[in-house]
């Protein structure tokens, strides 16, 4: 039994996914970066507590919805560990532990509506909406092949264009750029995801958007996903007169390894390390970009 090897601590950090949280530092890096003139310290530890907070708080989400209907069956998933599927947690301990979560987003927000504006609490109430309905309610969507969408809308676009926002209190077209960079990493993140599961999925029921458009369409998309990125670093740089924004393209020689190894057939578990691999060339892009578009601004 896992929870007999792990210590408890463990399992509830390994059932928070931290190969995802990239995902979630990112966009709040990057908006920070593009309105660093105007930078305030504690505005940018609240934009990133809520970040962590709702992708921690979908996380549970999700491993408590599939783990009660059934579709997280251990012995045909080669993912993370699943505390309701595994069995090493109860429903209602990770559906408490998903409770919590978003009550600390929350509590990050508040913050920012009181002191930089109200109108910040109906975004925060559509993130934490949209991530119980991702897998949870009556008709999840990302059951249905959306939940790209809200990945790249939620953790590309309102991430990064917010923490530029909540700085500086308006939005400009680099910090869309770079939400559109953010949200195709975060979404390859996802898509590689569900091209591991895509047996297991369709098995279940579930039909991503991997199952719907196929194995190889998906290793493709995962592909272009990885690249629009790089696209985007010249319009950013361009945008925002500052060329050290360049340093961004470091992150090609990580992206390397993933992109070839799903060109080249990976799947099943050979795919928890292209995930990983992928968070790690979010996380060097983002750093990346930022350090740029900072020094430019020195």
């Amino acid at each position: 039994m896992v929870d007999a090897v792990l210590p408890t601590w463990k399992i509830w950090w390994l059932g928070a996914r931290p190969r995802t949280l990239p995902a979630a530092v990112a966009p709040v890096v990057l908006g920070t970066a593009v309105a660093y003139p105007t930078f305030r310290w504690w505005v940018f530890l609240c934009a990133l507590g809520v970040a962590l907070f709702v992708q921690v708080a979908t996380n549970y989400a999700n491993d408590y919805s599939d783990g009660i209907r059934g579709t997280d069956d251990p012995e045909s998933r080669s993912g993370p560990l699943r505390l309701v599927g595994s069995g090493v947690a109860s429903p209602s301990s990770v559906k408490k532990a998903m409770l919590i979560s978003f009550g600390l987003t929350a509590l990050c927000g508040v913050p920012l509506v009181i002191f930089v504006d109200w109108r910040l609490i109906f975004v925060g109430i559509a993130a934490i909406a949209a991530g119980w309905f991702y897998t949870g309610g009556p008709s999840p969507y990302g059951y249905a092949g959306y939940g790209e969408v809200f990945v790249f809308v939620f953790f590309g676009l309102v991430a990064t264009v917010g923490s530029f926002y909540v700085q500086a209190t308006t939005v400009s077209v680099a910090s869309v750029l770079c939400g559109l960079a953010a949200g195709s990493l975060a979404t390859a993140l996802l898509v590689v995801n569900n091209l591991r599961d895509i047996h297991s999925d369709a098995l279940s029921g579930k039909r991503t958007l991997a199952v719907k458009i196929g194995e190889q369409s998906t290793r493709w998309l995962y592909t272009a996903l990885m690249v629009i990125p790089f696209i985007m670093v010249p319009f950013v740089a361009g945008n925002t007169a500052k060329p050290f924004g360049a340093l961004a393209f470091v992150a090609v020689i990580p992206a390397r390894g993933p992109v070839t190894s799903v060109l080249s057939g990976s799947r099943g578990a050979e795919l928890i390390d292209v995930l990983a691999k992928t968070g790690m060339v979010q996380m060097v892009f983002s750093l990346a970009l930022a350090a740029g578009l900072i020094l430019g601004s020195i």
